[in-house]
């Protein structure tokens, strides 16, 4: 389940950066702000990875045993999942990509109202608090861990070395 989790975080993350290249290769478009634009795709991108991620987080166990007000937040959670998505493949301007940002924001509401209501820690931010210095993509996340594990390989293998 993890692993295909991990993967299809992979392939959202893939296919965003194809759109990026595709677009950077096809040039400066005239009268438009391509920066701006790959800018607010990037974050929209990443506020609907996080929303997902955020929803498959939730225990199955945990979803099955929900009672009204938790299983009503993960099905609004999941519509805006559904939504942002829809809205992210035909956006192209700013404006279209911030509406992706809101209703994702608003999915992860929904998904904080139904980790209270699940007696889980309420660890998603929703809507309210939108801090871009507290978001980090999950890639960010997996390359920390990377780092740390190669550190702890480098040491390991400095004093096995010592002690030959």
């Amino acid at each position: 389940m993890a692993f295909a989790v991990l993967l299809a975080l992979l392939l959202i993350v893939g296919a965003a950066v194809a759109v990026v290249a595709q677009r950077r290769s096809a040039g400066p478009r005239p009268g438009r702000g391509d920066l701006s634009d790959l800018d607010a795709e990037a974050d929209a991108n990443r506020w609907v990875v996080r929303l997902g991620g955020s929803l498959s987080g939730i225990d199955v166990r945990a979803q099955a045993g929900a009672d009204g007000d938790a299983a009503h937040s993960l099905t609004e959670a999941t519509e805006r999942l559904r939504t942002a998505r829809a809205q992210l493949s035909a956006a192209r301007t700013p404006d279209q990509y911030a509406s992706v940002t809101r209703t994702a924001a608003e999915g992860l509401g929904h998904v904080r109202a139904a980790r209270t209501a699940l007696g889980l820690d309420a660890m998603v931010q929703g809507a309210e608090s939108v801090d871009r210095t507290a978001i980090s993509s999950p890639l960010d996340q997996a390359s920390r861990a990377v780092r740390k594990s190669e550190r702890a390989s480098r040491t390991a293998s400095r004093s096995v070395t010592a002690a030959s």
